[in-house]
């Protein structure tokens, strides 16, 4: 496995729509071994989540875990899962905001209206179809990572740039004591 390199706003990658994961090539060595690296820098950087394009390959593969996380004290525990070809649908109109991060804009917190509750169909890892339900914070990171595969980032979501913040000063004046979110 490997630490990949994790492209920065501003490379073009972020910016591309990326290219679906054909059913048969999901079996792949090639796919399975970009899975496990995927993950392995995921963890490496602390993330919750992190997106294909974000290291550079605009394809879509989105991987996340939260547990025991020291950048998410208070989350709620996320299992590792693997979403290949997602497709996101709000279950309800209704939204809230809370502070994100990414890690290709390192050191930049904001806060971002998101659905609290969405439908999620995709491909596992094994090429099984998923079709279910995610809520709060999971529907939160879920929604983050799939906006870099249709080349956004939490910044295009923000509905007001006054939260903008740097990680410093976001630490010193808006979390609560240990939480960094990203």
């Amino acid at each position: 496995m490997a630490i990949l390199k994790v492209a920065r706003l501003g490379h073009p990658v972020l910016r591309r729509v990326a290219a679906p994961v054909s059913p048969e090539g999901i079996l792949s060595p090639q796919v399975q071994q970009f899975i496990d690296d995927l993950i392995e820098t995921m963890i490496e950087y602390d993330g919750a989540g992190l997106a294909a394009p974000q290291v550079h390959v605009s394809q879509q593969i989105v991987v996340f875990e939260v547990d025991s996380n020291p950048r998410y004290p208070d989350a709620p525990s996320i299992p590792r899962t693997v979403l290949i070809n997602p497709k996101i649908t709000p279950r309800l109109k209704h939204t809230e905001e809370d502070w994100e991060g990414c890690l290709s804009l390192p050191d930049l917190r904001g806060k971002v209206p998101r659905f609290t509750e969405v439908r999620v169909e995709a491909y596992d890892r094994t090429g099984k179809k998923l079709d279910y339900v995610a809520k709060g914070f999971e529907a939160r990171v879920i929604q983050h990572e799939c906006d870099h595969l249709i080349g956004k980032v939490f910044l295009d979501r923000m509905t007001s740039m006054a939260s903008l913040s740097f990680l410093k000063e976001f630490l010193r004046f808006h979390a609560k004591a240990g939480e960094d979110v990203d």
